[in-house]
């Protein structure tokens, strides 16, 4: 079934019962499929509902007064990325597909009803957007301190270590369709620079980066250059 990335996703940081997981499964709508670059929810929309990736990539973004978007994160199947807007109700960001995708979407109304009696839910999935704070953190930490070699082998080890954990790495290669225009959207950098910094990686063998995929050659250096630390995958589990 299509959920099953979504449960995986939680059952990697909670214990859920499986009376719980068929009361998720039974409110998610049937799939959609979005092509690349479709905007899921605009910011200052209401928010009645929110989406779960069930393939394909999305990301956050927002833009300054002047124009220009910062993208603040990314998000893979499994994910919830607009789960916040549960208490919110308002989008402060907009939430985009950054490739085709197929999306399950959840009603407010409904998910409120389930999680008020089903108190394991309700914690797994308060635990989600705090594991999601914790990335919005590291990133701050990322663009604020490192060097664009530094940016980028943290985002690629961070995207790694979330892609593994859903099964979707294989021999350290692993999908990220991305043009290099966003890759500088969130790394606060130009597209020229973008494209030095992969151009050396290549170069000194640390990872290859073609046809929307990422191979991986030399790990310890992606995490030694991103001073990269992991979330556990498996910690506090309650």
């Amino acid at each position: 079934m299509p959920v099953e990335m979504m449960i995986r996703k939680l059952r990697l940081h909670s214990e859920l019962p499986d009376e719980n997981v068929e009361a998720l499964r039974a409110v998610v709508t049937p799939v959609k499929n979005m092509p690349e670059d479709s905007l899921i929810v605009r910011e200052g929309d209401l928010s009645t509902q929110c989406c779960v990736i069930m393939s394909g990539f999305a990301y956050r973004s927002k833009v300054s007064e002047t124009g220009k978007r910062q993208i603040l994160s990314f998000h893979i199947a499994g994910d919830i990325p607009d789960l916040q807007g549960l208490p919110l109700k308002r989008m402060d960001h907009d939430l985009t597909t950054l490739s085709p995708a197929r999306l399950g979407f959840i009603n407010h109304d409904a998910l409120e009803r389930i999680i008020e009696s089903r108190p394991a839910l309700a914690r797994a999935l308060w635990r989600e957007t705090l594991l999601d704070a914790v990335l919005f953190r590291q990133w701050i930490v990322n663009l604020g301190t490192r060097s664009a070699s530094g940016r980028m082998a943290y985002l690629i080890g961070e995207l790694r270590q979330r892609l593994a954990a859903m099964g979707l790495v294989a021999n350290e290669q692993f999908d990220f369709p991305i043009t290099q225009s966003k890759l500088a959207d969130a790394l606060g950098l130009s597209v020229v620079h973008v494209n030095r910094v992969l151009q050396a990686f290549r170069t000194e063998g640390v990872l290859d980066f073609k046809r929307r995929v990422v191979t991986l050659r030399d790990l310890e250096r992606i995490v030694e250059l991103g001073g990269f630390e992991s979330v556990e995958e498996d910690g506090g589990r309650a």
